[in-house]
């Protein structure tokens, strides 16, 4: 009788890479994304809801519909990117102001239930600070700050490896600047966002017979009007960081998004704002930075990086 040797054992399949999943949810849309563990977007899809209108079942619909990117993709967790007033302990939006279907909305437990994935919730301000922690200009820093610029407003600070992130804190944008200032649509006055944001360089250009709307456009045109509303502009910004560094000194701040836009001067102007206020004693001075990653994967690499730091 003839032996017939063991089968040679075949190699184990080679294990997929680990992938990180990202949600932004905004008034009136959805945005999820694929990333790699270095922060390379490999997939992204988006879709939207009527913001005014939508019920808790309406975005349950528009979430199951963004998170079809995750199937059979298994990402080791995912990390959602909220606007509004959020409590990361419990997974819930408290407030959106212009989309009452999210009130309460529990965000963590419904994408848990979608995609099968562990799910944490960040304020998307507060949260980019960690996409530029791990993926970008804040890396290897356990101190610095990340702030949105342009039509949002807001700024996220790390503080010895920490988001500060206290229960009902917000982004900032509601700061008092000016006790006399403009209505702001919370109803209160001269909050830091009637100042800094892109309403606001849109009415003071008009105002000075401009007919730019972008702070991109008014930086090309060039000129002794336009110089002075950018310059306007960019202290406007510093007002607020100013009480940022004074509380918290974080020294490094990460510019994000409209930004971008004024070059050079615009950063180096905000630069020299801060410098002017002042560091606290003892503390680090104060720089700026502007981030090079892309103004629509911003949020998405704070989500990614809301995982990386609880794994």
């Amino acid at each position: 009788m003839r032996l017939v040797p063991d089968a040679a054992p075949q190699p184990a399949a080679p294990r997929a890479p680990q992938t990180l999943g990202a949600v932004e949810l905004l008034p009136g849309r959805v945005r999820a994304a694929l990333l790699s563990m270095a922060g390379t977007v490999l997939d992204r899809t988006e879709t939207s809801y009527d913001a005014a209108t939508a019920t808790p079942a309406d975005i349950d619909a528009a979430l199951t519909a963004a998170c079809g990117l995750f199937a059979g993709r298994a990402p080791v967790g995912i990390g959602v990117a909220a606007a509004g007033l959020v409590d990361p302990l419990t997974g819930l939006i408290l407030e959106v102001n212009d989309v009452p279907g999210l009130h309460r909305y529990p965000v963590a437990d419904r994408l848990g239930r979608i995609t099968g994935a562990n799910v944490r919730v960040e304020h998307r301000a507060r949260l980019q600070v960690l996409g530029d922690r791990w993926f970008g200009e804040g890396r290897g820093r356990r101190t610095f700050a990340s702030v949105s610029t342009g039509a949002v407003l807001g700024v996220g600070v790390l503080y010895d490896g920490e988001v500060l992130a206290p229960p009902g804190g917000r982004s900032g944008a509601h700061m008092t600047v000016s006790a006399s200032g403009e209505p702001c649509t919370c109803g209160s006055r001269g909050c830091w966002k009637t100042l800094a944001t892109t309403g606001w360089l849109r009415a003071r250009a008009g105002a000075a017979g401009l007919p730019e709307t972008s702070l991109e456009a008014l930086v090309r045109r060039g000129g002794v009007t336009a110089a002075e509303v950018v310059r306007e502009y960019a202290h406007n910004l510093a007002l607020g960081l100013v009480n940022v560094q004074q509380l918290f000194a974080p020294g490094l701040f990460i510019l994000h998004g409209e930004a971008r836009e004024g070059g050079e001067p615009f950063r180096a102007e905000v630069e020299r704002r801060l410098r002017v206020a002042g560091a606290p004693t003892g503390a680090e001075e104060p720089r700026v930075l502007v981030s090079t990653a892309a103004v629509d994967d911003v949020a998405l690499l704070g989500g990614a990086g809301l995982v990386l730091s609880h794994l």
